[in-house]
């Protein structure tokens, strides 16, 4: 059976599955770093501001969404989320996403991820992002130590 993969930009109608995955990722994969949030709030930043005010698009795979992405462009261009449905993690959907954004996106590129997330790490460094900063959490809500990622203007990713 061939999987089918596809990218699109997310809809209002994606804003429960998009929270469900965020969610999911954020209590399975990341322990260490508190959810600063309610369940419900964080639906609602989903539905009200990730959605509608960022550049979100979400990874299916045969028909069910089971990754999102979105972006933003402030002082750089900034990936502001990347979350898979844990279980979908080491299948290339989140290279995918991640290549979908950044066909859109002007160089530099930055992001942040915990300090703790080793396989994020991994992830953007096996893609070109060069770590710029270390820091200690206290600009997080989380209060997790995180660090800065950069895409430099000259990369070819």
């Amino acid at each position: 059976m061939t999987t089918q993969i596809s990218i699109r930009r997310a809809t209002s109608q994606d804003a429960q599955t998009v929270a469900d995955i965020y969610l999911a990722a954020r209590k399975q994969l990341l322990p260490y770093a508190r959810l600063a949030h309610s369940d419900d709030s964080v639906r609602g930043w989903i539905a009200d501001i990730v959605i509608p005010k960022m550049h979100t698009t979400v990874a299916e795979v045969d028909g069910v969404i089971v990754g999102f992405c979105s972006t933003i462009v402030r002082d750089f261009s900034w990936i502001e989320n990347l979350y898979l449905a844990p279980e979908q993690i080491g299948k290339g959907i989140g290279g995918l996403l991640l290549a979908e954004a950044l066909t859109r996106l002007a160089r530099p590129v930055r992001l942040y991820t915990f300090q703790e997330n080793s396989l994020a790490r991994h992830f953007y460094e096996k893609h070109g992002f060069v770590a710029l900063e270390f820091e200690d959490g206290s600009g997080n809500e989380e209060g997790t130590p995180d660090v800065l990622y950069g895409l430099p203007a000259s990369s070819t990713n």
